[in-house]
């Protein structure tokens, strides 16, 4: 995954809204969860399963809005 770039611009040196902004735009792109799962090892086999329920739960959504838009 390469890294891309997070910018916030703070507007009327309101800095606890850009920060608000800023952590809004990290845990979109992941980066907490990459971060979560960088800080201790993972045994293969739980590598394969974590996996596993991404893969799965992306199925799902992907299912669900078919469903949603053939109604």
């Amino acid at each position: 995954m390469g890294l891309k770039e997070i910018q916030v611009k703070v507007l009327d040196n309101d800095l606890e809204k850009a920060m608000r902004i800023l952590k809004k735009k990290i845990q979109n792109d992941g980066l907490f969860k990459r971060l979560k799962l960088k800080k201790s090892y993972e045994k293969p086999s739980e590598y394969k399963r974590r996996k596993q329920r991404e893969a799965l739960r992306r199925q799902r959504i992907a299912a669900a809005k078919a469903a949603r838009y053939r109604r």
